[in-house]
C-alpha cells in the first residue's frame, strides 16, 4: 500500500483564497479591514521565520498587519502594557503572542491578559472552556488545521476511532475535544501510556503531536489508516545541515497508512490559514456581524 499525501498546501491556499474574498466583502460592504498584531519578543529563529511567514500571508490575504517586535530583555510590566495597548485598539481584530516567551516572563499570566474576543491563537481560558463544552469559540490554530485535513479524506467524523499521541495544551488537549465535537470516539496518548503501539494500532485516525522525531512506526498504523503528523523537527543531516521531520517515520509508514501528511508541507500551512480565518472571524464578532462560513 502507498499511501495518499494529504496537501497541506493545497488546502491551505484554498481557505487562504476564501479568507481574501471575505476581506474583500467586508471592505465593500462594511468599511471592516481585519487587523492582526502578532507579538514577538525575543530572537528565537524559528519563531523568527513563523512570524514572518504569518506576515507574508496576512498580507497576500488582505489583512492589516501589526507586527510588534521587542526585545528579549523587555519587561513582563512592559509586555502586558502592549498586550492592554493591543486589546484597547480598534483597528486590532486578532492578537497572537509567539511562544516561546523570553524565560523571565510568565508565559500563561499573558495570555490570560489577552482579551478572548481577540484571541485568534485559541489559548485564553475563556476559549479553552467554551470549545470544552461544545460552544461557540475561537479555535486553536493547530488542531483546526488537523481537524479539515482529515476531513478531507474522512467526511464524517462520527464514531470514527482517533488516537492522539500527545496531550499539549497546544494540539493534543484541543484536538480531542473538536473530534468529540464531531462525535468520533477519541483516545489522547502520551508518554505514560502503556503499550502504546497497541491503543494507536486500532485507530482509523492517528494524530502524531509530540515533538519526537520519527516515533510512530509502521507497526503503530493499522492498514489504511489515516495519519495526521503535527510534528516540526530539526535533525542534523550530512555536511553540518539540517532536515525537517515529522513526528511518524514517514516513507515506512506511508507503506501501511491509507492517508497521510506530509512534513513539511501538511499541517504547518493549515496552521497559518487558520489563523487568518480566526482573525475574520474575529473582526466580525466584534462588530457584531455574523462570521462567514469559512471552514
Amino acid at each position: 500500500m502507498t499511501a495518499l499525501l494529504i496537501d497541506g498546501k493545497a488546502a491551505a491556499a484554498e481557505l487562504r483564497a476564501k479568507v481574501a474574498g471575505e476581506v474583500k466583502r467586508l471592505a465593500a460592504t462594511y468599511g471592516l479591514s481585519p487587523g492582526l498584531a502578532v507579538v514577538l519578543a525575543g530572537d528565537n529563529p524559528a519563531s523568527e521565520a513563523y512570524v514572518a511567514s504569518k506576515k507574508k500571508m496576512s498580507v497576500q490575504s488582505g489583512l492589516q498587519s501589526f507586527d510588534q517586535r521587542l526585545p528579549g530583555s523587555v519587561s513582563e510590566t512592559e509586555l502586558l502594557a502592549l498586550i492592554a495597548r493591543l486589546n484597547g485598539d480598534p483597528a486590532i481584530h486578532g492578537i497572537l503572542v509567539q511562544l516561546p516567551l523570553p524565560p523571565h516572563i510568565d508565559a500563561t499570566k499573558v495570555i490570560e491578559a489577552v482579551d478572548p474576543n481577540k484571541d485568534v491563537d485559541g489559548f485564553h481560558p475563556t476559549n479553552v472552556g467554551r470549545l470544552s463544552l461544545g460552544l461557540p469559540s475561537l479555535v486553536p490554530c493547530t488542531p483546526l488545521g488537523c481537524l479539515k485535513l482529515a476531513k478531507t479524506v474522512h467526511p464524517s467524523l462520527v464514531g470514527l476511532e482517533a488516537v492522539i499521541v500527545g496531550r499539549s495544551n497546544i494540539v493534543g488537549r484541543p484536538l480531542a475535544q473538536l473530534l468529540i465535537g464531531q462525535s468520533a470516539t477519541v483516545t489522547v496518548a502520551h508518554s505514560k501510556t502503556r503499550d502504546i503501539s497497541t491503543v494507536c494500532r486500532r485507530a482509523d485516525l492517528v494524530v502524531a503531536a509530540t515533538g519526537r522525531p520519527g516515533l510512530v512506526r509502521h507497526d503503530w498504523i493499522k492498514p489504511g489508516a489515516t495519519v495526521i503528523d503535527v510534528g516540526i523537527n530539526r535533525v542534523a543531516s550530512e555536511g553540518g545541515r539540517y532536515r525537517i521531520v515529522g513526528d511518524v517515520a514517514f516513507a515506512e509508514v506511508c507503506g501501511v497508512a491509507g492517508a497521510i501528511t506530509p512534513v513539511p508541507g501538511g499541517v504547518g500551512p493549515m496552521t497559518i490559514a487558520c489563523l487568518l480565518a480566526n482573525t475574520v472571524k474575529a473582526a466580525c464578532l466584534l462588530a457584531g456581524l455574523p462570521p462567514p462560513e469559512l471552514l
